[in-house]
């Protein structure tokens, strides 16, 4: 279930501490289990897919894909840009106070953040993702003035700049994908990919672009634990027309993704022709626990 907002504003510092572990680090053990988890994985999975059980199994992966059942959410990405000399107990004041929002308002069925760990053009460093079940409930949210403090009290003293991207989804029709809960979500790297379409790919080309991605996250379920993508219907970023969030298993699994030769071939023929800009960045989750709230 869905936590209900609380009318206690100020959270109790043991409260914070204890529900996000310090955000963009996995501890030694999950860093241990995700290494032998991918030396194993990496036996088995075939980059180029040329054995044939490969082939068949990616084949039913992508047609139960397509035959799911899928429930519409809608989601939230806001980008930071911190300021250099952020201390690592601002950084964990800012997180905490962000990753905890969600237990002090309805609405918000999933979130994960983190340091971003790749450089990028517009200089963001930290990531925010979160979902909600409907557009009406992201109204609320950014109308909410315990957001707005804690925007105001905790977010913006150690940032210079944020952006907000929102878009409609869909994602499979069961409880622990739509709340992203369960051993799958515990931890893992976010992969935010914003896009810029050309005005002359829309209506044929830009869709069949995202298709074709959409079909190619869909046969790796041994690196690829969830994707969405949308177009973005907010007007403060608009620079950008599309966001992809990718959950990937592990630091290892996004590097073997984004570096196949599948990626990159998709990319260049269906994606590079009919972009304007492109701001692709990755963090990595921290396990949060499992219950779901």
């Amino acid at each position: 279930m869905i936590a209900q907002s609380l009318t206690v504003n100020p959270f109790p510092n043991s409260f914070l501490k204890c529900h996000r572990p310090n955000p963009g680090f996995l501890s030694p053990s999950v860093s241990l289990n995700v290494s032998r988890w991918n030396e194993a994985m990496s036996m088995r999975l075939s980059r180029e897919r040329t054995v044939g059980t490969t082939v068949l199994a990616s084949k039913e992966q992508s047609s139960s894909y397509n035959s799911e059942k899928k429930r519409k959410v809608v989601e939230h990405i806001c980008l930071l840009k911190a300021k250099k000399d952020l201390s690592e107990e601002e950084e964990n004041d800012m997180l905490d106070y962000l990753y905890t929002s969600q237990y002090q308002m309805g609405g918000i069925v999933a979130i994960s953040l983190g340091r971003i760990s790749n450089e990028n053009v517009e200089n963001y460093t930290h990531g925010v993702f979160m979902r909600f079940q409907r557009k009406e409930q992201l109204v609320k949210f950014y109308e909410n003035p315990f957001y707005s403090k804690v925007l105001k009290e905790h977010v913006m003293p150690y940032c210079h700049g944020l952006m907000n991207v929102d878009y409609e989804t869909e994602v499979e029709d069961d409880i622990l994908p739509i709340f992203r809960k369960g051993e799958d979500f515990n931890f893992g790297v976010e992969f935010v990919l914003l896009i810029s379409f050309i005005q002359s790919a829309f209506g044929g080309p830009a869709e069949d672009a995202l298709e074709s991605l959409k079909r190619l996250t869909a046969e790796f379920p041994s690196l690829i634990v969830q994707s969405t993508q949308g177009s973005n219907f907010n007007l403060s970023s608009e620079i950008y027309t599309h966001a992809v969030v990718i959950r990937l298993r592990s630091v290892e699994a996004f590097e073997m993704f984004v570096g196949s030769s599948d990626y990159k071939e998709m990319w260049s023929n269906k994606f590079q022709p009919i972009i304007r800009t492109q701001l692709p960045v990755h963090f990595s989750v921290d396990p949060v626990g499992t219950e779901i709230m």
